[in-house]
């Protein structure tokens, strides 16, 4: 098998590529726009786990980046059974205040892109024919699909927040289109499955190290590894979606209603944290 997983240079996509390689032995293409990391992360991960990587240096921001990107997978017979839509960026940001090649770069990533890739990829896999071996494990009754799709959401999906507003609204456009398409791809082979986790400890939203420390310890942040181990267990059962996190589940009926002020306080008070 092979996964396509982009923003795969570090981070959560980093720890994707790395749990796919490690734990399910699994063929990587890496898509990343940091150039060098990219090269060094395949050629780790190749020497390590033993499996083929393929770097390659991608922006997905582009208009075009998805169809360039399935074009180069055709025209290499590249067969992609798992898709990974990490990519991403973060920016705590009034909306007036935020230039406008930021917000269009957000809004390719996490809108535009991610449902291209989705689109091309789970016709290809819906077109797939299953080996006769695949093909005697469903007859034997164990599932076997075609193809898989993991979309990274957030728990800002429910989120209406000052500062993050053009994230929160791409992360729930994520969530829904994830979500029904599960039931368009699952009868046909493929499955989608999209996670919602609240904070994980990354450098994405600019939080100082010690104040990074402190919520992990708290609870409050997952780390990566964490988030993904749970998220592929998810994607190979068949799961819609997934959100990691007792306290997630706990505090997410409480976003839709957070009162107005708490609202503005906290606003002012995380502003002063972010880089």
């Amino acid at each position: 098998m092979l996964a396509l997983v982009t923003g795969a240079s570090s981070g959560i996509g980093l720890q994707y590529a790395t749990a796919l390689a490690r734990d399910y032995h699994t063929d990587l293409l890496l898509v990343s726009n940091q150039e060098q990391e990219q090269i060094e992360v395949a050629k780790q991960l190749a020497e390590t786990y033993g499996v083929r990587t393929t770097p390659l240096y991608a922006d997905l921001s582009r208009q075009d980046a998805a169809e360039t990107l399935h074009q180069y997978c055709v025209d290499n017979r590249i067969q992609v059974d798992i898709l990974v839509n990490n990519a991403g960026v973060f920016f705590f940001n009034p909306l007036t205040e935020t230039a406008m090649p930021r917000l269009e770069r957000m809004l390719m990533l996490h809108v535009v892109t991610v449902a291209k890739l989705t689109r091309l990829f789970a016709e290809d896999m819906i077109k797939r024919e299953l080996t006769e071996a695949e093909q005697q494990e469903r007859v034997l009754g164990k599932p076997r699909k075609k193809g898989y799709i993991l979309n990274m959401s957030s728990m800002s999906a429910w989120m209406a927040y000052p500062g993050i507003q053009t994230y929160n609204a791409t992360k729930a456009f994520i969530y829904n289109f994830s979500k029904s398409l599960w039931y368009e791809l699952y009868p046909q082979g493929v499955n989608i499955t999209v996670m919602t986790p609240g904070a994980v400890d990354t450098a994405l939203f600019g939080l100082a190290p010690n104040l990074r420390k402190l919520a992990v310890n708290l609870t409050v942040s997952i780390p990566p590894e964490k988030l993904v181990t749970r998220a592929l267990k998810r994607l190979f059962r068949g799961k819609k979606a997934g959100m990691p996190g007792v306290i997630n589940h706990l505090s997410t009926p409480l976003l839709k209603h957070t009162p107005d002020w708490l609202v503005r306080l906290t606003y002012r008070w995380v502003g002063q944290f972010q880089k």
